[in-house]
C-alpha cells in the first residue's frame, strides 16, 4: 500500500474469497483519513453503471418548463464511482472490487482510465482528476486478467491467513470473545481449510463463527457449522467425517 501511494499507481490485489482483499481498500481509507469510493463489478457493467449517467426524468422536466439553461449541464449530471473520483474534493480511495467478473470491453475501458486518471463525456468535454485517487483493485480470479491491466498495476497476493494471526484478528474485532473460543474457532477452520469443499470459509466466517459461539456462550462446533459453511453437501461431509469432534471442548492446541 506504502509503494502503491508513493509510485501513484494502482494496487492489483487477488486471493481466495474472504481473505480480506476488499478490507484492504478500506484500511487504507481509514489510515490515511480518504474518502473511500468503491466500484462493485459485477456482469454487464458498462459505462453508464462505473462513470455517469444523465438524470432523464429531471432533463423532461427542465423541458417542459421552458427554461434556458442547457440539458446536458453539470446540474443534470448523474456521477458514477469513477467520475466521483476523479471529481471529488480532497483525498480519494476508489476500490475497484472483483474485476474479474466485468467483461474484456470494461476492462479495456478501466485500462484507458487508470493511465490518464481522465475521461471524455460528449456534452461536456474533458474530465481530469482534481486529486489523483489511490486505486485498489480486487479479484477472485474467476477469469485470467489481460496483462496489459496487470503492468499498469503492483500485484499482491493475498493467502488465507496463519492460525495465529487469524486468531489475532478475531480478538481485534470481537475483543470480548475469550482466546479459548478464538483459538478452537481458528483451529477448526484451518481443518476445513484442508480439506476438499466445495466453498472454504474465508476470514469473515471466522469471525461470524467465533461471534455465534460467544453469542451461545461456547456453543458446539458441529451444530454452529452453518455460520463457516454456506453449501449443505459441504456441511454433510463434514459431520459424516466428525472432523471437528475433538475440537468440541474449551481448548484449541489440536
Amino acid at each position: 500500500m506504502y509503494l502503491a501511494a508513493t509510485l501513484e499507481q494502482p494496487l492489483l490485489l487477488e486471493g481466495e474469497a474472504g481473505v480480506g482483499k476488499t478490507e484492504v481498500g478500506k484500511a487504507l481509507a481509514g489510515a490515511t483519513g480518504a474518502h473511500l469510493i468503491r466500484l462493485q463489478c459485477h456482469e454487464g457493467i458498462d459505462l453508464h453503471h462505473a462513470l455517469y449517467d444523465w438524470d432523464y426524468p429531471r432533463q423532461l422536466l427542465h423541458l417542459r418548463a421552458g427554461a434556458d439553461e442547457p440539458l446536458y449541464s453539470e446540474r443534470f449530471l448523474l456521477r458514477r464511482p469513477l467520475l466521483e473520483a476523479l471529481l471529488h474534493e480532497g483525498p480519494v480511495v476508489l476500490l475497484i472490487d472483483e474485476i474479474d467478473r466485468a467483461d474484456d470491453e470494461f476492462e479495456a475501458f478501466l485500462l484507458e482510465f487508470l493511465s490518464d486518471f481522465q475521461v471524455s463525456i460528449p456534452e461536456l468535454g474533458t474530465v481530469v482528476a482534481r486529486h489523483r485517487p489511490l486505486v485498489v483493485v480486487t479479484s477472485n480470479r474467476t477469469r485470467e486478467l489481460h496483462d496489459a491491466l496487470k503492468r499498469r498495476c503492483l500485484y499482491h497476493w493475498i493467502d488465507y491467513p496463519t492460525r495465529e494471526r487469524e486468531a489475532s484478528i478475531v480478538r481485534a474485532r470481537l475483543p470480548d470473545v475469550p482466546d479459548a473460543v478464538a483459538a478452537r474457532v481458528c483451529a477448526a477452520v484451518a481443518r476445513l481449510r484442508g480439506e476438499d469443499l466445495y466453498k472454504l470459509p474465508g476470514v469473515g466466517e471466522t469471525i461470524g463463527w467465533a461471534q455465534a459461539l460467544l453469542a451461545l456462550d461456547g456453543g458446539d462446533l458441529e451444530e454452529t457449522l452453518g455460520v463457516a459453511l454456506k453449501v449443505r453437501e459441504d456441511i454433510d461431509q463434514v459431520r459424516e467425517a466428525g472432523l471437528l469432534r475433538d475440537l468440541a471442548g474449551a481448548g484449541g492446541s489440536s
